[in-house]
């Protein structure tokens, strides 16, 4: 094997394992994401509502349809907060995942 086709393979693999704790990262944020807007809506099955926020994820690429969700949730059980909030708590809770995910492995 060359030395351009190992250096390929590897590219290759970090490529993948990026992609994975990205994956991870998301799901965690969504995770998180989901029991910050329990709590601000007072939901007692904080639980069942995250799985709901985890799975509304897998609806359409990107993250338009969590944000679509959980700003839908709260605008309907009167929480004032703007889409804009909504999507900076996002950014932020994403950034808690990578740094979790990162010192856990």
């Amino acid at each position: 094997m060359s030395t351009f086709d190992e250096r390929e393979k590897g590219f290759e693999k970090r490529f993948a394992v990026d992609a994975e704790a990205e994956f991870k990262a998301a799901a965690r944020r969504n995770r998180l994401l989901g029991e910050w807007a329990a709590g601000l809506m007072g939901l007692q099955s904080v639980e069942e509502y995250v799985r709901a926020v985890v799975k509304s994820d897998f609806e359409q690429p990107g993250d338009d349809d969590v944000l679509r969700k959980v700003f839908g949730d709260l605008k309907g059980a009167g929480v004032t907060v703007s889409e804009g909030e909504v999507r900076m708590k996002m950014d932020e809770l994403l950034a808690q995942a990578r740094e979790q995910i990162k010192t856990a492995g």
